[in-house]
């Protein structure tokens, strides 16, 4: 992009022509054409409407106490409780449950028309910049297979909800920059602070926006940089705010690169080219692909980025020419993926350099390129032509759609999703651990402990493994290896809340409760809001006489899980002894409200009522 004149040498094969009469019907109902784009996703992704929750949707909503107390929309948008600082996609998490609550259907739901609302603006936009085929894209964006990754995955709806955001700047922006009217600029820049709010992947828009305005005009003016300043402070304030949360709150103060410069610069190289090959080939699609071992002291390494570097070269040289849309779509598609082309560290590192769910603002750029082109060519094409590349556009759509149907069937369930991860990636660590407890919980414990065992073989110091390891023994009896396993984790992490809470466990089983009680201390002096801490410590408690500790404890368990039918038992039975029988009712009916089969609870209430 250069200051300068416009150019009046735009490529001929990229000149918008008039639909034939038979598009102008649909051209004339933009409505039925974005009905269309939504009933192809939902469609595409009917699969999600029986799947369940997998990895961390759980942890982070399900589980998370700032999702489900009453003020947890205070302590989202103005603590650092929050893994990350997403604030809006936090706030709508924490709106879906009190919707739906443990039912996974709905939260699929909602992503599913997310995506579906995206794919309609991404038409909307491609349109607005006079990109040839831009419905066409709109739909292959919707049923693309790489985007499961991103759409199918409930915790990614930061990733669905920037992108509305996001696209509805982009758009607001153009309407500006074409007509005028300083309100368009203000609720673009608004749109644009939303999408951050979302998820600040989104933070490269400013470059994003001075593509879009060299691309309609040919030239770059001072008063477009001028204009771009408040969206690059933006960018510049929500970038800092999530390094500091990724590197405190999620990485907690240990980086997961170590690596130098030079090795991140060798990735930010290859990356991309990944990127382009799973957009135009999307095979064997892997939620973890293997990690790459990069040799920054070899300079193979720094092939990739060379040639990168010298395609966008020649295309600027080109520009004027047929070198234009190509500078554009890859220019676009390289700077949308800045943020993660290895340059600013993250936890998903631990695992895999590169992954689908980061493809989905970037493969944008691709689409648009190769869907632009096919279009240009087919109505240049004479009528066989024409005919052929009709039915050749409707079996690369039905394969896609097929494709995105299949791998939302992969997601659905967390066991078929870490089963097909391993079979792509065998040594993936984390999803040996993450399968194990889903063995566990169906009674295979003897297949989840080697599950624990092949991840601490590849991955010796896994806290989470040990972890995991230890409850499995603990369920199998073998409560002295357990405790060792437990032992480990805490060496590896002693910070890791979990272990504690499940060494205080094995500890009872010991008959060690004074150490056990130790242990869940400290496990609240790390996450105050461990709900079954602040349970287990109380019945210790009442172990050693100290009842009125332990209603302390239950009622802090309460405050933090309002929904944990244990608690509301026993704090009604400690009411009860106290002498303080409604009180002790009412616990009692809600313990049977969520564990309608609790017969102590039932017995316990029963008698209660018929002593008033």
């Amino acid at each position: 992009m250069t200051i300068g004149q416009p150019t009046h040498e735009a490529p001929q094969q990229w000149t918008a022509m008039p639909f034939p009469a038979t598009k102008t019907c649909l051209a004339d109902k933009p409505w039925l054409l974005a009905l269309v784009l939504v009933i192809a996703t939902f469609a595409a992704y009917q699969p999600m409407w029986h799947a369940g929750f997998i990895w961390d949707d759980d942890i982070l909503i399900i589980d998370n106490p700032l999702i489900k107390t009453s003020d947890g929309l205070r302590r989202l948008w103005v603590t650092t409780e929050s893994q990350n600082y997403y604030p809006l996609t936090w706030s709508l998490c924490w709106l879906e449950w009190r919707l739906w609550g443990k039912n996974a259907a709905g939260y699929h739901v909602a992503n599913v028309l997310l995506h579906a609302v995206n794919a309609v603006l991404v038409w909307m936009v491609l349109r607005r910049l006079k990109i040839p085929g831009a419905w066409l894209a709109g739909l292959v964006f919707a049923i693309h297979p790489v985007n499961v990754a991103t759409v199918a995955w409930i915790t990614e709806q930061k990733n669905t909800l920037s992108m509305l955001f996001y696209l509805v700047a982009i758009r607001l922006y153009l309407r500006f920059d074409e007509k005028g009217g300083w309100r368009w600029y203000g609720l673009s820049l608004g749109a644009f602070l939303l999408a951050l709010f979302s998820k600040t992947a989104v933070v490269m828009l400013p470059v994003v926006l001075l593509g879009c305005v060299w691309w309609c005009r040919g030239r770059l003016r001072w008063r477009d940089l001028l204009r771009s300043i408040p969206f690059f402070v933006l960018s510049a304030i929500m970038g800092l705010v999530t390094i500091w949360f990724e590197y405190n709150r999620d990485l907690g103060g240990h980086p997961t690169r170590t690596d130098g410069f030079p090795s991140h610069l060798a990735l930010a190289g290859r990356a991309p080219w990944f990127y382009l090959c799973k957009a135009f080939l999307p095979f064997n699609l892997n939620m973890i692909y293997p990690k790459w071992e990069i040799n920054p002291s070899s300079w193979i390494s720094y092939l990739p980025g060379m040639a990168l570097v010298g395609c966008l070269t020649i295309f600027w040289w080109k520009r004027r020419a047929w070198g234009r849309p190509l500078l554009f779509a890859l220019g676009y598609f390289v700077v949308m993926f800045f943020p993660v082309l290895g340059f600013f560290d993250q936890g998903f590192y631990e695992h895999s350099l590169v992954a689908d769910h980061w493809q989905y603002y970037s493969i944008v750029g691709a689409i648009a390129l190769v869907v632009g082109a096919a279009t240009t060519i087919g109505r240049r094409a004479d009528r066989l032509g024409r005919s052929l590349g009709v039915v050749v556009v409707l079996a690369v759509l039905v394969m896609l759609g097929m494709a995105t149907w299949t791998r939302a069937g992969v997601y659905a369930r967390a066991e078929t999703l870490w089963r097909d991860t391993l079979a792509k990636n065998p040594n993936a660590w984390m999803a040996h651990n993450n399968l194990g407890p889903i063995l566990q919980r169906s009674g295979n414990v003897s297949e989840a402990i080697a599950q624990y065992e092949q991840a601490l073989r590849i991955e010796p110091d896994y806290a989470e493994a040990h972890n995991n390891f230890g409850t499995a023994l603990t369920r199998s009896g073998r409560i002295t290896e357990a405790v060792a396993h437990f032992e480990q984790a805490l060496r590896i992490n002693p910070d890791y809340a979990e272990a504690h809470y499940n060494l205080g466990l094995a500890l009872v089983e010991q008959g060690r409760l004074r150490e056990a009680m130790e242990h869940w201390e400290r496990a609240l002096q790390i996450n105050p809001d461990f709900a079954e801490a602040h349970y287990n410590l109380g019945l210790a408690l009442v172990e050693q006489g100290r009842l009125r500790e332990a209603m302390e404890h239950w009622e802090q368990a309460l405050q933090i899980n309002p929904d944990f039918a244990e608690a509301h038992y026993n704090l009604g039975y400690a009411l009860e002894q106290a002498g303080k029988r409604d009180e002790a009712i009412g616990h009692y009916e809600q313990a049977l409200r969520i564990k309608p089969d609790y017969t102590q609870a039932q017995s316990n209430l029963a008698r209660a009522r018929s002593v008033q």
